[in-house]
């Protein structure tokens, strides 16, 4: 951890709100001296910079050529691929696979997450996003779907720390898994799901906390069948959306902000993020890169109607993104970094505040990356 302390000036995000002036830290804020702001940063007499908290992904399968599912190595490189895009936290994602490559993914993730190097995101947990799920509501991920497992879940739960756990309400079993989970401190999030309006509601009665990218591989919302679209609008407090404007369109992401109150953003990227056009994998699933968008390389499907697979998407093009369809700067910020670290319990991140991590952005006037700083090492 570095020693010494650095400075940095420029209109601060405390909470939703811009401050102007200082802020001292090491690998952990050690104070704030600044004023609130009477009116909105971009037209004061700065033009930036603007020091915010690092952003936090909760759903990163890969990045960098790297795949979670190949253990240490992969997260290894998706970490140091998203801390350059200015991620400070990140929970690697394990889609569909036979249980010993889970776990065999599992004790890689809990080995970078347990010796940490610099230029690396933090590895804050796993996100577990199958094999729970209805095998009719795949998408692109590899078909290992399975039946509610708790033993297996145990097993998970002994090699690597878990975080997150994507399942369909829908299966049997599912009630149980949640309940227990949740009892353990870990979020079930709905996803991959035809389930009905019903079995959702029931499922969060049963503990389930938010939803895996809220609109896709999910049953959609009609007038007289509202599925799991219907129910987390209804009745989710916390979801999560892929803001790169292909998994969803502009105005359903608006729509989605006026429900959910703890709606937040993750890139469900996979290894292509980062990197040239051209074949990756997904788990045991063949993927293709074709300019900003991934997609199944499956020679059968329709060429005019290619499966998603996952995005190229990183936490800096997400902000302008939002940015772009009119989501104020303080607005999309805190739903890039308070909002998940609150939905996780993580005390000790996502806001600027004395005594928290150093895990800090500056941005430039346009709300580009200038400086990286994880635990107050600067990458």
């Amino acid at each position: 951890m570095p020693t010494t302390s650095r400075s940095l000036t420029g209109d601060l995000l405390i909470g939703k709100a811009w401050w102007r002036g200082r802020i001292d830290f090491n690998d952990k804020i050690q104070e704030i001296d600044a004023q609130p702001l009477t009116g909105p940063p971009l037209t004061g007499p700065m033009a930036g910079p603007y020091i915010v908290p690092g952003f936090i992904d909760l759903h990163v399968p890969g990045g960098g050529g790297g795949d979670a599912l190949e253990g240490a190595e992969g997260v290894r490189k998706l970490a140091r691929l998203h801390a350059r895009h200015g991620t400070t936290s990140l929970t690697p994602a394990l889609v569909t696979a036979p249980a010993a490559d889970l776990l065999a993914a599992g004790r890689g993730i809990d080995t970078v997450q347990r010796n940490p190097a610099p230029g690396e995101s933090d590895i804050i947990g796993a996100h577990i996003e199958g094999p729970f799920l209805n095998p009719a509501a795949l998408g692109a991920q590899p078909p290992h779907a399975a039946a509610p497992d708790l033993e297996l879940m145990k097993a998970l739960m002994e090699v690597v720390n878990i975080k997150i756990v994507t399942l369909a309400p829908e299966l049997d079993g599912a009630h149980e898994l949640i309940r227990a989970l949740t009892k353990a401190g870990i979020r079930v999030q709905i996803g991959h799901s035809l389930a009905s309006f019903d079995q959702v509601k029931a499922a969060l009665d049963a503990g389930a906390a938010g939803f895996t990218h809220l609109y896709n591989a999910m049953s959609g919302l009609h007038h007289r069948a509202p599925g799991v679209l219907g129910a987390a609008l209804a009745h989710g407090h916390y979801a999560a959306i892929i803001p790169d404007l292909l998994h969803v369109h502009a105005g359903a992401i608006q729509a989605a902000l006026r429900a959910i109150p703890g709606l937040f953003f993750v890139t469900d990227s996979v290894a292509a993020t980062g990197m040239p056009d051209g074949p990756y994998t997904l788990g045991r699933s063949a993927i293709i890169k074709r300019g900003n968008a991934v997609f199944l390389d499956d020679q059968t499907a329709k060429p005019a109607d290619p499966v998603i697979a996952g995005s190229a998407l990183t936490m800096d093009r997400a902000l302008l993104n939002l940015l772009a369809i009119g989501l104020a700067p303080e607005e999309a910020l805190f739903r890039l970094s308070a909002i998940p670290a609150e939905y996780l319990n993580l005390t000790d991140r996502g806001r600027l505040c004395i005594g928290r991590r150093a895990d800090i952005l500056v941005l430039r006037a346009d709300m580009t990356l200038d400086e990286i700083f994880i635990q107050g090492i600067r990458i």
